[in-house]
């Protein structure tokens, strides 16, 4: 952009001092974020609740809120409440995953950001069923083979 001498300079001048007061806010205070995984260890697949806390002084609420990364994979941006929750829930591939929940700031609150992992097994595969009778222990609730049995009705 190119400015020239004249009464428009005030006026750019004034614009350019506004976005900069906005984009570092000089009374923002420092905010801690922890997360935790539920469960943190489980099978390909399943479930896992992501919970972020935001500590702040002020209120952490509003802003662009926490974002979820699964190693370098953003999962998703969630709000923060004003108490300084954020939820998200996944399922995850086999492996270690390590989570981070980057809370973004806001006008009150600096950004800060938390880590944990998640241990991701595959889904064990069930046992075959045997043949006969089998409680419990064979695979099935309840298995049971009798071969061929044939009623006779005698009267």
């Amino acid at each position: 952009m190119r400015i020239t001498r004249g009464r428009g300079n005030l006026v750019i001048t004034a614009a350019l001092a506004a976005v900069v007061g906005l984009a570092s806010s000089a009374a923002a205070v420092a905010s801690n974020t922890t997360v935790t995984a539920t469960p943190q260890t489980t099978t390909v697949g399943a479930p896992v609740q992501l919970h972020a806390s935001v500590a702040c002084a002020s209120d952490p609420g509003g802003g662009l809120g926490v974002t979820f990364f699964d190693g370098g994979n953003l999962l998703a941006t969630v709000p923060v409440t004003p108490s300084g929750q954020a939820d998200f829930s996944t399922t995850f591939t086999a492996g270690t995953h390590t989570i981070t929940a980057a809370y973004n700031g806001n006008e009150t609150c600096d950004a800060s950001n938390g880590t944990t992992t998640v241990e991701v097994t595959a889904a064990p595969t069930p046992p075959s069923t045997i043949p006969g009778y089998c409680l419990l222990a064979c695979g099935g609730l309840i298995n049971f083979s009798t071969g061929n049995i044939t009623n006779y009705i005698h009267m």
